[in-house]
């Protein structure tokens, strides 16, 4: 884990007041003349200070100073009622957690501890520190060996205490001792989510993550605080990071499940949400988080299909008013309401939600309103410029076919595409990369015209073609169904000029044929009779077929295997083509690190003073230098003399060159949370 990030990466807080920013409180001659007034009990001085000793005489019991507490002062401070934690205090508490016998008090007192520790860093105010309780957590060390003990020991402690035995699916509220931990474990699980709200660090989170995970059987009693738990888990997993994402979406499970009848709803619908809203923009950086929300929002929805039945046919019953207006209306607004990314990753999502609940019966009577409401949307605009957007529901429509088993019609959708008069127009651009339609939904009149968009269609119509007719080859009716299919096929061939669109064709055409032929073949051997009504008996004989596997299964397998080793390689390539024409870059200059500071007594200063030097302490991550930008395009500059710029060659010489600082080695932000080891989970 890197340590040499500043602090306020790690911690989003406004700027602590001035009072906490003096660590050493217990140093200044204020205090020590305040301590004396008052007569209460302080620390000692060294011996060497004979100017203290005039005024202050320390008890005869008063305690020695450990050596073991490091970055502490050599005190043992208790002003005021409140304790100073150290080291040693720590370590104590680390073995009375691990005891069999775990008293009820030493874990309030170390949930204390903890809600100190979190007032140490984000309490605002004298009040707010008053009211952190009865301990004082002061410098880095204390503070990360808290929150270490907390993340290790805690859960397996309160396991003990209420004696819960290895094998026992008794939930834990229901225990005897249940009720002696049921409030200080309120107070700790607030003040973890509040700490999980403050940390941005992707490896602090992912700790703090899976002890939640492990808490996740202690949220169910508290409903109310549930709810913000799992408000902030959801933010988390619609916008985290990709371990981040994962973590946060197993708490949400396990919690969910845990009390999934009051939860439930109000999960599925925040999730559903945060899923539309975080899907509005799809690049290759975030189709992978697109995807996973809408794998792990299926498994969700999966967990009562009773309830998921009423958010779902209001949400697509939502998607068909939008496709109606849009249809009625024919004005920009209603048309930008449908083509859209958020309408259509809706569509994959309810998609995918039928093909995985296929085996059960809640769900089916949404199949048809949805294959109603995607076909709507393919005939709304049917122009070239909105090929990515109906080749991107017809994926879907196929999938939901291949899922369900149910008959889409889908061919006449992918034949239309080679009969289109734009698709068939010369191309008058020549592109270097590629186009791809992974992460469009319209195109450009430029990308109409380059020949990329030509190469992608043939590619999206042969891959379609094969999909669809490999999953229905074995179907009694194959024959009868291409038919339309070979004939459009024969038709385009008949004009197409491009040598390499016409083989590609007519190999698809000679399997399909083939296929078709196969069919018949068996069905004059088999000698059947049998009726449209013998669903058993049609059902039994196409999975002869099946099991036999037809010349248009084995192409499509093949295929399929060529078709994701090139997707591979074009994305290997992709950087290498920008290196080969040598696309400009914007360079940023690497941000100042600003390291934690030791103090005389080493400890970590986490919160530098405000007398201290102002480039520390409020220096931006980046400080951006648009000069830089302007060398780096080359823009053309007036002509200088050669006088002049020899001598700015000279001075550049001169001039001592500084190491540039590796942003991701010494400018990484410390994390306020250090030294957790991540082997122990």
């Amino acid at each position: 884990m890197d340590k040499t990030k500043p602090i306020k990466e790690a911690i989003k807080k406004k700027k602590p007041s001035k009072e906490l920013l003096n660590f050493n409180v217990f140093d200044s001659d204020d205090d020590e003349e305040d301590e004396a007034e008052t007569e209460k009990h302080v620390v000692a001085e060294d011996d060497s200070d004979e100017e203290t000793e005039k005024y202050h005489k320390p008890s005869d019991d008063l305690a020695v100073a450990s050596d073991e507490s490091d970055f502490e002062d050599e005190e043992d401070a208790t002003a005021g009622g409140v304790q100073k934690i150290t080291l040693n205090m720590l370590r104590q508490w680390e073995l009375q957690l691990n005891k069999t016998n775990v008293s009820i008090d030493t874990v309030r007192q170390f949930i204390q501890a903890f809600n100190s520790a979190l007032a140490s860093i984000s309490a605002d105010n004298e009040g707010e520190q008053a009211n952190a309780g009865a301990y004082k957590v002061v410098g880095a060390a204390a503070f990360n060996g808290v929150i270490q003990l907390c993340v290790l020991h805690l859960q397996p402690a309160i396991i003990r205490v209420l004696g819960v035995k290895p094998n026992s699916s008794l939930p834990l509220h229901k225990h005897k001792k249940w009720v002696k931990v049921r409030g200080c474990l309120r107070y700790y699980l607030g003040d973890l989510i509040r700490l999980v709200e403050q940390v941005s660090s992707s490896n602090i989170l992912n700790v703090l993550l899976k002890h939640l995970h492990q808490m996740a059987g202690m949220v169910a009693p508290f409903t109310a605080l549930g709810k913000s738990i799992l408000k902030r888990l959801i933010v988390l997993w619609a916008t985290g990071d990709e371990t981040v994402r994962v973590l946060a979406f197993l708490c949400i499970l396990k919690i969910t499940r845990k009390q999934q009848g009051t939860m439930l709803n109000h999960v599925l619908k925040a999730m559903y949400l945060a899923y539309v809203r975080n899907s509005k923009f799809v690049s290759p950086n975030t189709l992978p988080g697109i995807n996973f929300m809408r794998r792990s929002l299926v498994e969700m929805f999966a967990l009562d299909l009773n309830v998921t039945y009423q958010h779902a046919f209001l949400y697509i019953r939502q998607l068909a008013i939008h496709l109606r207006n849009a249809v009625i209306l024919k004005k920009k607004d209603s048309f930008q309401a449908v083509y859209n990314w958020q309408y259509v990753n809706s569509l994959r999502l309810w998609t995918d939600l039928l093909g995985a609940t296929a085996n059960k019966p809640q769900l089916q009577p949404l199949i048809y309103p949805l294959v109603t409401i995607s076909t709507g949307v393919v005939r709304l605009i049917p122009t070239a410029q909105y090929f990515p957007l109906r080749f991107h529901c017809l994926q879907a429509l196929i999938t939901l076919s291949k899922e369900t088993h149910t008959y889409i019609p889908v061919l006449p959708f992918i034949v239309e595409v080679l009969r289109s008069n734009t698709f068939n127009r010369k191309h008058t651009t020549v592109s270097m990369n590629p186009l791809q339609f992974t992460c469009i939904l319209r195109l450009n009149k430029g990308q109409l015209a380059e020949n990329g968009f030509r190469d992608e269609v043939v590619e999206q119509v042969c891959g379609l073609l094969l999909e669809y007719l490999a999953h229905e080859s074995a179907g009694l009716a194959f024959s009868d169904l291409v038919v339309p299919v070979i004939m459009a096929i024969k038709a385009y061939l008949k004009d197409c000029r491009n040598a390499n669109y016409a083989r590609k064709l007519n190999q698809l055409l000679d399997k399909i044929q083939e296929s078709s032929r196969f069919i018949e073949q068996h069905r004059v051997k088999s000698n059947i009779n049998l009726e449209l009504k013998d669903t058993q008996g049609v059902l039994a004989w196409e999975q002869q077929i099946r099991n036999k596997r037809t010349p248009l299964d084995i192409y499509y397998a093949s295929w399929l295997k060529t078709h994701e080793t090139k997707k591979r390689r074009q994305a290997a390539q992709s950087d290498d083509i920008n290196a080969d024409y040598d696309v400009p870059k914007l360079k940023r200059p690497a941000a100042k690190t600003g390291v934690p500071k030791r103090n005389e007594q080493g400890e970590l200063e986490l919160f530098p003073s405000d007398s201290e030097d102002d480039d520390d302490v409020d220096m931006p991550l980046v400080d951006y230098d648009y000069s830089q930008e302007e060398e780096e395009i080359e823009e053309p500059q007036p002509k200088k003399s050669k006088r002049k710029q020899e001598q700015k060659q000279q001075q550049q010489q001169e001039a001592p060159t500084e190491p540039a600082d590796d942003y991701d080695e010494a400018g990484a932000a410390v994390d306020i949370v250090k030294d957790l080891d991540l082997n122990d989970w």
